[in-house]
């Protein structure tokens, strides 16, 4: 990841909106985040230390709704990656036409190196600190990497403790006892899945002849991956933070990622219940997997694996951005030139966000969705904004991300225009 990851992700934004020639109040308003907490937890360790953690928050821009957006617990955290995954949270939530602004959070630690309860007290720890940035209609936190439901739980317990009241939809992706949504684990994939369809079926890809390869088979690497799988695609790589495996025969999704769970090992298997048969595959780099000649590429990591350096030897015809921001700005122009389609990161991994949107709702209305209304209301949601930006591409003859940008920030751009620019006001003389 580029150290200028937030200027990397706003000049992204200050170029597409100047060639869609938005207001320059609209590029203003997102040029910084209206507001930014850092908060120092301390956590008393098992055998009785106490150590700090840093942590951060970052309400983006609210013009939509209240700020959304995942914490992430990682050693590699910064500010400057808390305010650019808000800006692209700002973005993706207006691609996809949902009420809410961008926010992001995250404590610079390795959760792997806690015990249980150190990472309970750390949670809990966050929620203190946060507690009177966030609530339900100012800034909703959810799961990111690192961070699960478990997690999600302690913080919204610990909302609800300080502020002496049950508030379930101060925080998405919690647990279902706790007021989570079915469909949310899955969702991220899910949501990538139907933007890759989407896509097939404009350019008459057939899933049997197209072979993928997936870097990071976390929760949403897995869930992509087993549903193209299920449609036909041949799945010839995966990776985890590792390294990676590739064989030209293909694998079977479900058993690599059983046998990850079980093993904690990253290795080709094929597996029939509990039993479980090697299968022949090559050792590979997460740098070599991003390589591979394949038909789609699914970063689906962390972000800037893509970059001006390697860009040149990408291989695959498409990319679909499941990770945040897995493509640096440097290295947009280098893959177009090499006629390398990029299906963008707020569109394709908005599944996330939208289902966490539906969980504020069935939150707030106290009443819970069954799956099949959550999977055909992401379909419908996600759809209608794949549809809305291939308009925008085909007229404007842009990229796909371009394409998408603008359809977040004619949205936004509505809504801060509505309240009077310098063209309005001047004209009012």
């Amino acid at each position: 990841m580029s150290d200028d990851v937030y200027q990397d992700a706003r000049a992204r934004v200050e170029r597409i909106a100047k060639e869609a020639e938005v207001a320059p109040e609209v590029i203003d308003a997102l040029m910084q985040p209206k507001a930014v907490l850092t908060a120092d937890i301390p956590v008393r360790m098992d055998d009785g230390s106490t150590e700090h953690f840093v942590a951060y928050r970052c309400r983006y821009n609210d013009a939509l709704g209240p700020t959304k957006g995942g914490i992430r617990f990682h050693p590699g955290v910064s500010l400057e990656e808390v305010k650019a995954l808000a800006l692209w949270m700002t973005i993706k939530c207006a691609v996809v036409g949902i009420p809410y602004g961008g926010g992001k959070g995250g404590v610079i630690v390795d959760p792997k190196q806690l015990s249980r309860l150190e990472l309970e007290r750390l949670s809990r720890g966050y929620m203190r600190a946060m507690a009177d940035f966030v609530g339900p209609d100012t800034d909703i936190p959810a799961p990111d990497v690192y961070t699960n439901a478990r997690i999600m739980g302690w913080m919204a317990d610990e909302y609800e403790t300080i502020h002496r009241r049950k508030s379930p939809a101060v925080i998405t992706g919690k647990p279902i006892p706790h007021g989570g949504s079915l469909g949310r684990d899955e969702a991220t994939g899910r949501g990538a899945f139907i933007v890759i369809q989407e896509y097939a079926q404009r350019r008459d890809i057939d899933p049997k002849e197209t072979t993928v390869a997936v870097q990071g088979l976390g929760n949403a690497g897995y869930h992509v991956a087993r549903l193209l799988q299920k449609e036909g695609y041949k799945i010839v790589a995966v990776s985890d933070s590792k390294g990676g495996i590739h064989s030209e025969d293909g694998f079977d999704v479900e058993s690599l990622y059983q046998h990850k769970q079980d093993t904690r090992k990253l290795e080709g298997v094929y597996c029939e219940g509990s039993v479980c048969e090697m299968i022949e595959s090559k050792s590979i780099s997460n740098e070599e997997l991003l390589e591979l000649d394949v038909d789609l590429l699914i970063p689906a990591a962390l972000e800037g694996v893509i970059n001006e350096g390697n860009a040149k030897n990408i291989r695959a015809k498409v990319i679909a951005e499941v990770a945040n921001g897995p493509i640096e700005g440097n290295a947009d122009q280098i893959l177009l030139d090499a006629g390398v389609e990029v299906l963008p990161d707020v569109l394709t991994n908005a599944g996330g966000v939208t289902v966490s949107y539906f969980e504020w709702v069935q939150n707030r209305q106290g009443y819970p969705w069954s799956l099949e209304k959550v999977r055909e209301r992401l379909e419908d949601e996600l759809s209608t904004a794949f549809a809305d930006m291939w308009k925008i591409y085909e007229e404007k003859n842009v990229p796909l991300r371009a394409a998408a940008y603008t359809s977040a920030l004619e949205r936004i751009g509505e809504a801060i225009e509505l309240q009077g620019t310098q063209a309005w006001f001047s004209d009012g003389k």
